[in-house]
């Protein structure tokens, strides 16, 4: 019981990390998924852990062909990380997995609303924040989503 609390507060760290800049939120959701796959026995551990480092691998080559990101030169804020790491996690929820891609956006986008005040100045401002490296978060964030979600559900129905 503590083991899954554990590996789930570790999980939760690494989504954060990933829109945390220097934080290795994408390894800490592995290690997680590592830790919780050599203390349970059962074969559904092993296959989440041997798909978690597959699609983290995929996910790196990925990012490798995106634009570097520049996130800083585009005005990107924390605040701004926040909100797209929220409508992320809800579009995920609610629109299960896809949910999290237009989440992210409409995370970025409320928030260029809110402090621009117009629909075309965020637009602007979400389109120069993607192409500076918001792809490449989406990209992260999107698979440490996923790993989570297959973990949780493995855990639940097992």
């Amino acid at each position: 019981m503590w083991d899954l609390l554990l590996v789930g507060l570790v999980l939760l760290l690494g989504l954060c990390g990933v829109l945390v800049p220097g934080v290795p939120g994408s390894w800490l959701v592995w290690a997680a998924v590592l830790w919780w796959a050599l203390k349970d026995p059962r074969p559904v551990a092993w296959w989440v852990l041997v798909g978690a480092t597959v699609v983290l691998f995929l996910s790196q080559v990925v990012r490798w062909a995106l634009p570097p990101r520049r996130l800083r030169t585009s005005g990107a804020t924390p605040r701004m990380g926040v909100y797209a790491g929220v409508g992320a996690f809800l579009g995920f929820l609610l629109v299960p997995v896809l949910g999290a891609i237009p989440g992210f956006m409409g995370g970025v986008y409320l928030h260029e609303r809110l402090r621009l005040g117009r629909h075309g100045e965020a637009v602007a401002a979400l389109r120069t924040v993607m192409r500076a490296g918001g792809s490449s978060v989406l990209a992260e964030l999107f698979t440490c989503l996923l790993i989570a979600g297959v973990w949780l559900g493995a855990v639940i129905w097992g």
